[in-house]
């Protein structure tokens, strides 16, 4: 291996590029309290990558975007400016399979179930607020971690 070849391997490593990971999920809303299958699959994509482990994560946010008047406290002249907010509701990363090496070129695939909880906040979108889960997949790794990225799921109404 040659000193471009480690430099590549470094720096694929440091940014999360040393693996590609996907992952599938229902489409259609899940419900707290319900399991939901979802299936993460790694690739390497080209050296060894040493895991500490495959995780999945669940994020909600709610946000609240409108406008509210106000007055200029020097010269009184009244405008409308912009309020945006955004609070996080939920945020928990599930372990779905233990440490491990993914060798060269290398594709594993993970299955579980997981579970909303039970009472969590449905998604909705209103015309000033709305609340959103994201879910990942994600490989513990070295460096910056190697995920899917963050993709939208409905969390339905019971």
């Amino acid at each position: 291996m040659g000193v471009l070849d480690k430099l590549k391997t470094a720096a694929q490593t440091m940014t999360g590029g040393a693996a590609k990971v996907s992952i599938e999920y229902p489409l259609q809303a899940v419900f707290p309290g319900e399991g939901m299958n979802v299936r993460i699959t790694v690739v390497s994509s080209g050296g060894e990558v040493k895991s500490q482990g495959v995780f999945v994560d669940l994020l909600a946010q709610e946000r609240v975007t409108a406008s509210e008047n106000a007055t200029c406290p020097r010269c009184q002249n009244k405008f409308t400016t912009p309020v945006r907010e955004a609070k996080k509701t939920f945020e928990q990363s599930f372990p779905v399979a233990p440490a491990f090496v993914l060798s060269p070129g290398e594709s594993r695939t993970f299955e579980a179930i997981l579970q909303v909880p039970g009472g969590a906040q449905p998604s909705y979108a209103g015309p000033q607020t709305h609340h959103e889960w994201k879910i990942r997949g994600r490989l513990q790794s070295f460096g910056n971690d190697p995920d899917s990225g963050l993709q939208p799921l409905r969390v339905g109404m019971k």
